[in-house]
């Protein structure tokens, strides 16, 4: 069992490629979260930073070594609610679809289109409690808003709004696909953050993306294809600049969770308490523990 109710509510940080770690906290903890789905990631490091608590977990554990289509995105996202985690900031590294979004801008965007085929493992319920969360807007648009004017102020190129095609990887488009995602008006590309966005909503946590583009695909022709080597120099610099972003916009974050995301089942669970089975209950009360009581 958990113990939110006795946490100050906390921010988590997702780290993408890139960013294995965090700068700028204090009273640093690491934490290990045995959870009902398996291990996270890596060990969650907590601390204070600008008089908030913050928790961070690398995407891709340390070191780099979990694929894309490895992750335990529902372990993951559990751990982080089990600490109370109420807002996440994921940073993401993503391809652009686009000519004017270049490797090295940022995008705060605000649409997801799902490519993914593994959609039975992003969502906490089944096993006896059904619900249906409301994703028209996938992103927080509070958390989105403060994340765009911070990054506006540190000398970057930053896009407001886009669609984000969540793919499976872990290999690279085709051209054929690349060009697809293009005319069907897709803006960026990616292969983590889509099941993040959908777990987190059933988890009653505030998200939204920093995406910080690295690369072109591969439906530019008078670039190389994407590969890991030529985008390596791009993901260094965007894993700076998201360090120096998150320092400036956390300890702007509210303190009190009351934005629409917060109460997100409200009006998602069809399956009434009495009949919710005990195991299923137990496992996600970090989740569902207002309903509990």
């Amino acid at each position: 069992m958990s113990n939110t109710s006795q946490q100050t509510p906390a921010i988590g940080v997702i780290g993408g490629s890139g960013l294995y770690d965090i700068e700028g906290l204090s009273d640093i903890e690491e934490i290990q979260v045995e959870t009902p789905f398996g291990p996270p990631s890596d060990t969650i490091i907590s601390g204070d930073m600008g008089g908030r608590r913050v928790c961070f977990l690398p995407r891709h554990g340390r070191g780099h070594r979990i694929l894309p289509s490895e992750l335990n995105h529902r372990a993951n996202i559990w751990a982080l609610r089990s600490l109370n985690v109420r807002w996440i900031i994921a940073v993401t590294a993503v391809g652009s679809l686009k000519e004017e979004y270049q490797p090295r801008d940022i995008v705060l965007f605000d649409q997801f289109f799902d490519r993914t085929s593994q959609r039975a493992d992003h969502t906490f319920f089944g096993r006896g409690i059904v619900a249906h969360i409301s994703f028209a807007d996938p992103i927080s648009e509070n958390l989105r808003q403060l994340l765009l004017t911070e990054a506006r102020t540190h000398g970057k190129t930053v896009h407001d709004r886009g669609t984000y095609v969540n793919m499976d990887g872990p290999a690279f488009s085709t051209r054929a696909e690349s060009e697809t995602n293009r005319k069907l008006g897709f803006d960026l590309i990616g292969m983590t953050n889509l099941p993040e966005a959908k777990l987190a909503r059933e988890a009653e946590i505030s998200l939204a993306t920093l995406a910080m583009i690295t690369d072109y695909d591969c439906w530019r022709e008078e670039e190389e294809a994407v590969n890991a080597h030529a985008v390596i120099e791009h993901v260094q610099a965007n894993a700076a600049t998201a360090k120096a972003i998150l320092q400036t916009a956390i300890p702007k974050i509210p303190e009190t969770p009351d934005w629409p995301e917060h109460q997100a089942l409200d009006s998602a669970i069809f399956t009434t308490p009495d009949v919710w089975p005990a195991t299923t209950s137990q496992e996600l009360e970090p989740i569902l523990g207002r309903f509990l009581k």
